[in-house]
């Protein structure tokens, strides 16, 4: 069966998509998705033009014994390009953010060395063996822990995402964000986190009538404290010990991290050292000159602790080239929600004038990563591409005027718009707004708040 037959018969929707079982067929060739503007790109299309005089059957590196033994693996010099970015905030030393570079990565598992990073006042490092966990407040018995006794304790694991609560903020901004889309989007990474079940340890202290709320507190140098409900907390809460099986990194809380699933970043506190139980919220910097946002009706947003379906294609996206021209490519990205399962993913290639289903990829777990995928085929006219996402709840991602409407401009966090890759006819991708919906009625002011 011919190619252009075949993507005739499965057309699904406007533009070229195509039904997501032709990713079942055989003898179909996909074109090549390129990424622009970096140096190490373009020192690497320079190695890789070399590497075309090379006679396949007999390469060089098959008569040179290979390097020795590692410690510690690294990744190859030839993927130097997929790095975290950092952006600090120069006022304040160690305070800042990093993304992970997700326009870059594939699966649903961000590697340790690549998970996305926000610091108020740097990253301790702390000796494990000095380290200790108080348990107090409104409890029957307070309690001390060691890291050493923690991980006595039965574990269990769990695939969970963990989103920066002004990821994407620049979203809010009137301009469209010209950063490549990890570096716009990549304050969310999403791993396998095991460790003790808060709930074992809240029930060894005993909480006492009363006890609504929990303190947590980290041990770096800006203290980080929140209020988290107690009800959440017992129902999910986790003591995280280890990262994708290995013990946490320092940048991402060793040797403790709270994890709160589904809800924003900012309550998964790095180097756990304190959990005290109240009655209520202590209304700390992150409750009040944070997180609280003025509405278009004047009343302010407060603990708006869940994430809300997000999605996002990652390829292709802003700063990359349908490099093969006319043709087949894959679509494909990620999608999230707080509130529980992915239950689908819509793309639209048209700008929402039609959408079809893509492919979810198996396992589907509640609260973590869901990579979709479809395919499309480039008739070498301009398109604009999105991605909708659906949660088991019945949310809908909404589209960008949608959530400034109902948000306004005075906000900051849970930034969850429909994003929008337009590809000219040379097959370059940029970052638009729905030019249809235009909202924009002046700039905000995005700082180094990230939390």
């Amino acid at each position: 069966m011919k190619n252009s037959k075949n993507t005739k018969q499965i057309a699904v929707a406007g533009n070229g998509l195509l039904d997501r079982r032709l990713f079942l067929s055989t003898g179909l060739k996909f074109g090549t998705i390129t990424v622009l503007g970096s140096a190490s790109h373009q020192l690497l299309s320079k190695e890789a033009n070399k590497q075309s005089t090379i006679d396949p059957a007999d390469p060089p590196w098959m008569h040179t014994p290979g390097g020795p033994f590692s410690t510690y693996g690294k990744p190859s010099a030839h993927e130097r390009e997929v790095i975290r970015v950092p952006a600090p905030n120069s006022a304040v030393p160690g305070n800042g953010v990093s993304w992970t570079p997700l326009h870059l990565l594939e699966g649903m598992i961000t590697p340790n060395g690549l998970h996305f990073e926000r610091h108020h006042n740097g990253v301790p490092q702390i000796d494990p063996n000095r380290h200790k966990l108080l348990v107090h407040g409104l409890v029957k018995k307070p309690l001390t822990y060691t890291i050493k006794s923690l991980l006595k304790y039965p574990m269990h694991s769990q695939i969970l995402f963990i989103e920066c609560g002004g990821n994407s903020n620049a979203g809010w901004n009137k301009q469209p964000s010209r950063a490549q889309a990890g570096y716009f989007h990549g304050l969310v990474s999403c791993s396998e986190w095991t460790g003790v079940p808060l709930s074992i340890i809240l029930a060894e202290a005993g909480l006492n009538k009363g006890a609504k709320w929990l303190i947590a507190e980290g041990a770096d140098a800006f203290a980080m404290n929140v209020s988290i409900p107690m009800e959440k907390a017992i129902k999910d809460g986790m003591l995280a010990l280890y990262q994708n099986g290995e013990r946490l990194r320092p940048e991402n809380g060793y040797p403790l991290r709270l994890i709160i699933p589904g809800w924003e970043g900012v309550l998964n506190v790095k180097w756990l050292r304190r959990l005290k139980a109240v009655s209520k919220p202590i209304m700390t910097r992150n409750e009040t000159a944070r997180y609280t946002e003025l509405q278009p009706s004047g009343k302010a947003r407060m603990f708006s602790f869940e994430i809300e379906a997000k999605s996002l294609i990652t390829s292709p996206s802003t700063g990359m080239l349908l490099a093969s021209g006319q043709g087949l490519y894959q679509i494909t990205g990620l999608a999230w929600s707080g509130r529980g399962k992915i239950k689908k993913v819509e793309v639209s290639t048209d700008n929402g004038n039609s959408w079809t289903e893509a492919q979810l990829q198996e396992p589907v777990l509640p609260m973590a990563f869901s990579r979709f995928r479809i395919p499309w085929r480039w008739d070498g006219n301009p398109s604009i591409l999105k991605s909708r996402a659906t949660d088991e709840s019945g949310y809908v991602q909404p589209e960008r005027d949608e959530l400034v409407a109902k948000r306004g401009r005075h906000g900051f966090f849970h930034y969850n718009a429909i994003v929008c890759w337009e590809v000219d006819e040379h097959g370059l991708l940029s970052h638009v707004y729905d030019k249809k919906n235009a909202l924009d009625t002046g700039n905000i002011s995005i700082d180094a708040g990230w939390d």
